[in-house]
């Protein structure tokens, strides 16, 4: 694979415009797209290094700031290493920011990112994959079952409240949903126990989607994520075992 390029981009959204980080190969080729969402502390370093992993893999990534009605990334000043036992404070900041953004505004937003894909010249045509961590993997949910024609495959890891009791639950789309699913829960998560993991599982297939949900056993909260205290080397490498191997058979 050809060297990646990573850029700042805006993408002009119902609401206003949305700062975004776009990773592509360098080849001068069209390759599928891929919606990153990010976790709840938002675009930095970390989730840039994710898209240009998946570029280098052949894939043109969109890890738009969620937040951007608030302001530009980075929306909450982050340490290098975020420890949430030494930084609480962290928490106060984003979970205002996490609050705002409504299932509404997500689907808005989603069909701002999807749209974008369907007009570059460097997305192939065709659907595009989703991966989503923490409050991004609500947001993918989210997103298959509101573009369903837009979104191939979806995939969320260490997501939380994924199948909650409420009204606007994301696992209620289960029936609009046609692309392949992936979740990867984490083994200690109290953001999704495990009546919730169940009533995921028992939606998505009362409604048919073809889909794997897995628990990563000793995994906590945030496993993927490098600049974190919550971090697993080794479940974060299983993730991306299976994250290209879905997209491989999708895109």
């Amino acid at each position: 694979m050809s060297t990646v390029t990573g850029t700042l981009i805006a993408i002009p959204t119902a609401d206003g415009t949305a700062d975004a980080y776009l990773a592509h190969p360098g080849d001068g080729h069209a390759h599928p797209g891929v919606l990153l969402y990010q976790d709840a502390f938002g675009v930095r370093p970390h989730l840039t290094a994710k898209a240009d992993r998946l570029a280098a893999a052949g894939y043109t990534v969109l890890v738009p700031n969620v937040y951007y009605r608030s302001g530009r990334a980075p929306v909450v000043e982050l340490p290098e290493f975020i420890d949430m036992r030494a930084r609480p404070d962290i928490l106060e900041k984003v979970v205002p920011l996490m609050t705002a953004l409504t299932p509404a505004h997500t689907e808005r937003d989603a069909g701002a990112y999807l749209a974008w894909f369907a007009q570059s010249p460097l997305v192939t045509d065709g659907p595009v994959g989703i991966t989503g961590y923490c409050m991004g993997a609500r947001l993918a949910l989210y997103t298959a079952g509101t573009h369903p024609d837009r979104v191939a495959a979806a995939a969320g890891f260490h997501g939380g409240d994924l199948a909650n009791e409420a009204p606007d639950s994301p696992h209620l789309l289960a029936a609009r949903i046609t692309a392949e699913l992936y979740f990867a829960h984490a083994d200690e998560d109290d953001s999704m126990p495990e009546e919730q993991i169940l009533r995921l599982e028992r939606a998505l297939s009362d409604a048919g989607v073809k889909h794997r949900c897995e628990v990563y056993e000793g995994a906590h909260h945030g496993y993927t994520q490098s600049d974190t205290a919550a971090y697993d080397p080794a479940a974060a490498e299983r993730h991306w075992t299976e994250l290209l191997a879905l997209f491989a058979r999708t895109l």
